[in-house]
């Protein structure tokens, strides 16, 4: 089954909609990857480094270097490298933790923000045209996708560095 046929979703059966889907998201996740490391080394910062920003900078505040362990799939002692080093390169900032003294909080520094911000401008605008062609009923449906896609990837991840291979 070739996944670049014209043809529409009527045309499909539900088992060749459904391999297409999960070969476009393996799809889409190797190129993402690949557009991770572009835009890396385009603002001159390491693949984690980028993808850190990227998850910080939909972050409400700041975070902890825990809630930075989390959200990477770090170790605490590889989020803490990791901090250290990007608060070296000037890319976030620490803060004391308001509730905690013994806790620091990390935010994006405001200049890495807009500098790496304004790397994704043409990025950004070329995945909203991606999407100019979908009714705002197709854009509900893609949004809910890509939030369970992102729970299930979470939990697999999850699962994976646990050791269970069941």
């Amino acid at each position: 089954m070739s996944t670049d046929s014209p043809r529409t979703g009527e045309e499909w059966s539900r088992a060749e909609l459904l391999a297409r889907i999960l070969t476009e998201s393996r799809r889409h996740y190797a190129d993402y990857s690949l557009l991770n490391q572009a835009m890396a080394d385009h603002v001159g910062l390491h693949p984690t480094d980028m993808q850190c920003v990227a998850l910080l900078a939909m972050e409400p505040g700041p975070v902890s270097t825990g809630g930075i362990a989390r959200l990477t799939g770090l170790t605490s002692g590889s989020a803490t490298r990791l901090v250290d080093r990007m608060v070296k390169a000037g890319i976030v900032q620490r803060h004391a933790d308001p509730n905690d003294r013994r806790r620091s909080l990390v935010s994006l520094a405001p200049e890495a923000r807009e500098r790496i911000g304004a790397a994704w401008d043409t990025p950004g605008r070329a995945f909203g045209a991606a999407l100019e062609n979908y009714s705002d009923s197709e854009l509900a449906v893609i949004a809910d996708y890509l939030h369970r896609a992102a729970e299930v990837g979470r939990a697999q991840a999850e699962r994976l560095a646990s050791g269970d291979t069941g």
